[in-house]
């Protein structure tokens, strides 16, 4: 989860320091890549492991996608819980790809939350993205569509995630019969469109209609 590391209370498992303990031991036969390291460096490192001159990479998230190594069968992602579900799939999958069997281990810390739990079972059943995807949404929470945060519960006032999921395209179709056909803003079914679009405070949706 870390490049360094880190004083604190919490143990956080640290690229660097897994690095020096491995390459203690096996000496030349580890590498390592973190986003904090030139590209020069990086790619120097996974050149050696990608031609096999170089046995066991250590690395950050920086490699969970884009890289390709057919002979790598083994991948230990350490304290899986800090992980969300949907990176644990993507690092997962930078392992089995070629014709040897492969295995991805988790390894996880003894305080672990439902949310937590709950990931990693989801990740022992099943390596269906889409599922995956889904229910990582459903877990950490949508954020702010219009906004910065990236999870949490979406401030919807009345409908869930699933439900304007539902909803958008009947809208948008409506939205298009009432231009089309139902005489636009200024027929009848147009006046009451603008009036709930001021009662819920979405009246820049006015501009937006009238625009097409």
């Amino acid at each position: 989860p870390m490049v360094r590391e880190m004083d604190g209370p919490e143990d956080i498992a640290a690229a660097e320091a897994r690095y020096a303990a491995l390459k203690e031991r096996f000496g030349d036969d580890v590498v390592m890549v973190h986003g904090q390291m030139p590209g020069e460096a990086k790619d120097t490192a996974m050149e050696r492991f990608a031609c096999g001159d170089a046995k066991l990479l250590v690395a950050t998230t920086v490699i969970e996608v884009g890289v390709d190594v057919p002979n790598a069968t083994l991948m230990v992602i350490e304290q899986a819980e800090r992980f969300g579900l949907a990176q644990l799939h993507q690092l997962r999958g930078r392992v089995g790809r070629g014709s040897q069997k492969s295995f991805c281990v988790l390894l996880h810390g003894e305080a672990l939350s439902e949310t937590a739990q709950e990931r990693l079972k989801l990740m022992r059943q099943t390596q269906d993205g889409f599922l995956l995807a889904e229910e990582d949404l459903r877990l950490r929470g949508g954020g702010e569509l219009l906004g910065t945060r990236q999870s949490g519960d979406t401030p919807f006032t009345i409908a869930t995630l699933d439900q304007i999921t539902e909803l958008l395209p009947k809208a948008y179709d409506d939205a298009r019969l009432l231009m089309d056909r139902d005489g636009g803003l200024e027929g009848r079914r147009g006046e009451a469109a603008r009036v709930l679009l001021y009662l819920f405070e979405r009246d820049f949706g006015v501009k937006t209609l009238r625009g097409g």
